[in-house]
């Protein structure tokens, strides 16, 4: 595929995340993905990067690596770290990780940075990063492991999920809800329409 749509003859706007929850925010904001494909990318951390710059390396290596399969089209791409002072948490994975990300997060303030990445058609490329400190109450035992028994958790930053069962966790928030979600949509509209793309597809209206 080229990245264009064959009916149309107009730029795919592609999305180059398997999330559930970033394809919902782009198709509230009017901005449905054309196309879902996923950018395979080794997501350890270098060593002393800070938890902000690995954000946003890995939203630019996954738009990069999106964009050579659909090198006419519009890419989206990003990444989300939950960070606790200079540590970077894990994507859990095992039900240990999740543990411990709540343990730690239980009580607590952190930081929760998404890095995004755009790529325009003509390779024009465009980066944010954009930021929340999110504050947990301090959970319970039975807290912790009712929310490990509801698999929530799973390959989600820090181990937990604001626009699930976790949303009850958290008594305050400072800085954009979305980002926390996984995608900040001010901005990435924004970063879109920087870019070229045609404001009116929002509205379902074509150039």
């Amino acid at each position: 595929m080229t990245g264009a749509d064959g009916a149309a003859g107009r730029p795919q706007l592609v999305l180059a995340s398997a999330s559930d929850r970033r394809v919902m925010l782009l198709t509230q904001a009017g901005l449905a993905p054309d196309l879902v494909a996923p950018a395979d990318v080794d997501e350890t951390p270098l060593s002393g990067e800070k938890p902000a710059e690995l954000a946003s390396r890995l939203a630019e290596l996954k738009a990069r690596r999106a964009r050579e399969e659909q090198p006419g089209a519009y890419v989206i791409a990003a990444d989300t770290v939950v960070a606790c002072g200079r540590r970077t948490l894990p994507k859990a994975e095992t039900l240990d990780q999740a543990r411990s990300c709540l343990e730690l997060l239980s009580g607590r303030r952190h930081d929760v940075i998404t890095g995004v990445a755009v790529i325009a058609p003509d390779g024009r490329l465009a980066r944010r990063r954009v930021g929340a400190r999110v504050t947990f109450k301090r959970l319970s035992l039975i807290e912790i492991e009712g929310y490990l028994a509801s698999g929530e958790w799973r390959g989600k930053a820090g181990g937990y999920a604001i626009q699930g069962l976790a949303g009850a966790f958290i008594p305050d928030i400072s800085g954009s809800y979305t980002a926390v979600v996984g995608l900040p949509l001010h901005e990435t509209a924004a970063m879109l329409e920087g870019l070229g793309f045609p404001p009116g597809r929002r509205w379902g209206r074509e150039p």
